[in-house]
């Protein structure tokens, strides 16, 4: 597998380059930005680029947008994120544009050689690595989210309410009656915690969480 690395520590990009080629990888290019991976892919048509979050020249998320955009413009390059902490937006952000071929591992994961070179040749063969703490994160994320509390119904209820029906509306369209779209929208409201208010509309605020999904 032809490897593009991308890490901006002049000290770890060599060790990381080591590992891979005792690994039995082909790194075609080490550098140091996001910049210079994203002109590196176009020379080199990599099968695989590993690539940091954080980069130069602001060290905030320069690294996972350059591999977002090498997601879309090149899908059949399968991407390695390192991070240095758990970053779960970012890891979101990756994994929504398909599961296949993409893996995401603290940096601390290197140093168990094993299991990062065979979390490269996974994601090598379509597959996903996902570090434990990245799936846990995650997981929490999923559970704490109240949008899951609501029923397949009372989902179908928030769908129409995004669409401005009323409860008329919403009971003609799901063929129900009028006082149990009233029950779906009290579950609703319920359910995403949001009590009643003098100062804000609960209908509007039940859409804009529907919307956050």
């Amino acid at each position: 597998m032809r490897v593009i690395l991308a890490d901006d520590s002049v000290l770890l990009r060599p060790g990381i380059t080591k590992v891979l080629t005792d690994g039995g990888f082909e790194v075609v290019a080490a550098v140091g930005d996001a910049e210079q991976l994203l002109r590196a892919v176009d020379v080199h048509e990599p099968d695989c680029v590993v690539v940091d979050v954080r980069m130069p020249p602001t060290y905030t998320d320069e690294g996972i947008r350059a591999a977002l955009a090498i997601r879309r413009l090149h899908p059949e390059i399968a991407i390695m994120v390192l991070s240095q902490y758990v970053e779960e937006r970012y890891a979101t952000d990756l994994l929504s544009m398909g599961a296949e071929s993409v893996g995401y591992l603290l940096k601390d994961r290197i140093a168990h050689v094993g299991e990062f070179l065979d979390a490269m040749r996974r994601i090598g063969s379509g597959g996903t690595a996902l570090d434990p703490e990245v799936v846990s994160q995650l997981m929490v994320r999923r559970r704490k989210d109240p949008r899951d509390r609501l029923t397949p119904r009372e989902l179908d209820v928030l769908r129409l309410m995004a669409e401005a029906r009323s409860n008329t509306g919403i009971a003609e369209a799901l063929g129900v009656s009028g006082s149990a779209v009233e029950k779906y929208v009290t579950n609703i409201f319920s359910k995403l915690d949001l009590p009643a208010s003098d100062t804000d509309h609960r209908r509007v605020r039940a859409v804009l969480r529907y919307l956050e999904g």
